[in-house]
This record gives structure tokens, sequence and C-alpha cells, in this order.
């Protein structure tokens, strides 16, 4: 199918320009003014922006949580994240204790089979011995580059300093990635254990038993084991000031250095963990929120390019069926909160309306960096000549106000409640298809494909 968009700005991270896009068996095959070729729909984008789709390297679908399992599954999620502006994702399949990583990585492919969008996966690695590290040259070379791994969450998640050493030097030999939960696991059980014996219960102490130290410390930590391995570490869901002075400095020391926040981590702070009638449930997540000069501190950061991405941590938990099980203890109270559709919402409202980054930049931390750290450019990630028609056209001019009764998140609360924002997508396009129109979802479940991701070489 060819489809004609015309008289669009287009917005790339390094440049824009008024020009037609034509779109022939799902690739972008021309981008010039005043295209004149018959096609079989053409698009009229004047006085809107033209992106590339926002691709969000962070979300938990369809994820075990104990007894319960996060809401959106791989078609909930991926259709509201399409409403938000978003073409493509990265999931995270999760190895189980006794279980090797092809195991794991074949339950997510079989989970993925019902997305509308394009994925890929990370692995979490919870369980190292000598097969599972033999394995990671085959799941990278299957087009899963990138392993998650934890300083946080003892005996569930956490790795010693020695197992996550020997996870980098594998990955490092065979062109992977190392993603880092980092939290200082041990010394946060402590303070939680101290909490709990203070009869403190309220969600509020989740905050406070988590502070912004143990996050620095676990971040410097994990940039000596990297630097020492050799290995490229990207920071998932910074939240702190002090993990930021923590990775700046490191830098001038070891280049290979990444990191990604999320909107609430530039949006909420802690006091929403303070919300009478348990409220401050919803926002239980991990790392927690922070305080407002970290607010301050991380927006600082993305206008000077300290920060490379803008992900989720989409981890869809209802407030009635799931938060309220920790309603009498915040240690009870499942971790998570929904975000994959209104990530580039936020970014374009509270960032380009509000005049804190460029347009260029906004498209460069929703989509072209995350393309370029992950494997995917120039595929994705940018509108050019011969890359995946994944393209959105966005009205700068539309309001609406976010809430849990009109998103299309498969969860009973947003964390957003309330925001008034401007900007929103208007069609959006997955492969040469069109699957959003008229504020209606047109594709079609499983018409998503999987991503097999290139090895870790930073694309400039």
């Amino acid at each position: 199918m060819k489809i004609l968009i015309k008289n669009g700005k287009v917005i790339n991270s390094d440049k824009e320009l008024n020009a037609d896009i034509l779109i022939d068996g799902g690739k972008i095959s021309l981008i010039k003014e005043n295209i004149n070729i018959e096609t079989e729909f053409t698009i009229e984008a004047s006085n809107k922006l033209v992106i590339p789709g926002g691709i969000d390297v962070h979300t938990h679908l369809d994820m075990p949580y104990g007894d319960i399992k996060t809401r959106d599954d791989f078609e909930t999620g991926t259709i509201a994240a399409a409403f938000g502006g978003t073409t493509s994702i990265i999931d995270f399949a999760i190895q189980s204790k006794g279980q090797t990583l092809k195991d794991s990585l074949n339950i997510w492919l079989d989970k993925g089979k019902n997305a509308v969008l394009d994925f890929g996966l990370h692995l979490i690695i919870t369980d190292v011995n000598p097969y599972v590290l033999s394995e990671i040259k085959e799941v990278i070379e299957k087009g899963v580059t990138s392993f998650k791994l934890f300083t946080a969450y003892p005996n569930r998640l956490m790795l010693s300093d020695e197992k996550i050493f020997q996870v980098m030097l594998k990955a490092n030999e065979n062109g992977g990635l190392i993603l880092m939960h980092a939290e200082n696991g041990e010394a946060i059980e402590y303070l939680i254990n101290q909490a709990l014996q203070q009869g403190k219960k309220e969600p509020i102490y989740h905050a406070l038993t988590r502070p912004s130290q143990l996050e620095a410390e676990a971040v410097y930590r994990s940039i000596m084991l990297a630097s020492l391995a050799d290995v490229p570490i990207y920071f998932v869901h910074i939240s702190s000031g002090d993990a930021m002075d923590v990775i700046n400095f490191s830098k001038q020391r070891y280049e290979k250095i990444f990191s990604e926040t999320c909107p609430h981590y530039l949006l909420l702070t802690e006091d929403e963990l303070r919300k009478p009638n348990f409220e401050g449930a919803k926002y239980v997540l991990s790392p927690p929120l922070r305080k407002k000069a970290d607010l301050k501190k991380l927006w600082s950061a993305i206008q000077k390019n300290e920060i490379d991405t803008i992900a989720t941590d989409h981890c869809p938990l209802n407030f009635e069926t799931d938060k309220k099980l920790g309603i009498d203890d915040f240690t009870k109270i499942p971790n998570g909160g929904p975000g994959i559709e209104n990530r580039v919402q936020l970014m374009y409202h509270f960032g380009v309306v509000e005049g804190k980054i460029s347009l260029n930049r906004w498209v460069e931390l929703i989509s072209t960096n995350p393309a370029k750290i992950f494997g995917l450019y120039p595929e994705k990630g940018t509108i050019s000549v011969g890359s995946d028609a994944d393209i959105v056209i966005w009205n700068p001019d539309v309001e609406h106000t976010i809430s849990a009764n009109t998103h299309h998140m498969n969860v009973d609360y947003n964390m957003f409640e309330g925001f008034k924002i401007k900007g929103n997508a208007e069609v959006v396009i997955s492969n040469g298809e069109i699957i959003i129109q008229n504020n209606k979802f047109v594709g079609r479940r499983g018409r998503g494909k999987f991503l097999k991701r290139k090895q870790f070489e930073l694309a400039r």
C-alpha cells in the first residue's frame, strides 16, 4: 500500500523540514516537497508535525508478579502505546530461578504474538551459572542484545557483585549491553525492617526507606564493575540528582554510560505517596518518587544532553485489586505504575510547549536515541529514505485532560490524572499501515513483529 503524507513539518533529531513523504511497501521511499504521485491514501498534514514513531524501551507487559500479573498484555499495552504515538517497544523476558535464558525468551516471544506493534526483548538474568553464561552468545545472535541486572530485591532479583561482573564480561565478549536497576538492596532491606519495627507501614515509607544515596551508591559500584569489564552500561529509570551526579562524574573517565528517566520522575514527587485514603499506593514504584529538587536536576540533565532516553517502566497494576494487597503494610504493595500511553504527550507538553527542550531534542529522547542505543537505527528512530514507515502525525494544538476514564491502558487509575496537556498523536502509522486514525484503533491483533536487534555499537 502506498501512502502520501502532504505538507507536514518533518521533525528528526538533527533537523526539520517542510516536505511530503511517500510510503511504499512499509518503507519510506521518498521525502521531498510537492510529491505528486497517485496513491491509495493521502494524509493532509498541514500545520501538523510529522515525527518518527516513539520507541519505549522499558515496559512490563503480561508480567507475573507473585500471584497476580500486570494488567496490560501485549495486545492491550501496545494498543495503548500506539494511541500515545509509540510504534515500537522493548519489553523484558524474565529468567526464573533454575530456568535457562532460551526458555525464558521463548515464553515472552509467545506472549508477544498478540502485539500490535513491533517489539523487542531484553533479558532479565536472575540465576547465573556456567550454562547460563554460555547462553549469552546464543541469545545475542537471536537479536536479544541487552541484559538487565539488579542490585536490589534480595532473594528475588538481586545478584551478587561477583555474578554481575561475570555477566558483564560475557556481554562484553559478545557485543551485549548491560541494563542496570541500581539501588543498594541490602541497605534498603535494613531500613525497611527498621520502619516496620517502628510501626511505620504507610505508603510514604516505601520512599523513605529507599533514599537517593542508595541509588547513587549502586550506580557508582555498577559503573566501576562495567568499566573493569569494558562493557557498555545503561541505567534504567534514574530518579535522583544524586545518581545523575555520579553518572556525570564517572563519564569523565568511562564514556560507555547511558541513562534513561521516566515522566513520573520529572513530574511527580514523593508527596504523592502521602495522599490520604491509601491513594498514595498508586505511586509506589522503584526507585521511588523523589523531591522537587530532584525533578529540577533531572530536567537540567535532559537540557544538557546528560540523559539519553525517556521510557516509562510501564507496570500496570490495578489500585482496587492489586495495590490494596498492601493496605496494612507498604512492603506488600506491588511496585509499579502505568504510563505507556502518556510518555510522548507528557514530554511534548512539559518539555516542548513549556520551553524546556526543542522539538529535535524531544524526538531524540523518545525515538532516535532509543533506536541508536538498542540496535534499531536507522530502520527505526528516524524519518529517512529506506527506514521503516513508523510515522506519527502529531497535532500540536489539540488539548485534552489525561484521565483513567478515557485512557486506553487496561488499568483502573492514571498517575497523571487531571493533567491538562497540549499535543497528541492524530494518525499513527506502523510499518506502512495506519493503525490509529480519528481516535480509533484500526490495526489488527498480532500484526507486530519481533525486532531482532543488532549487537551494541552506538550509531552516530
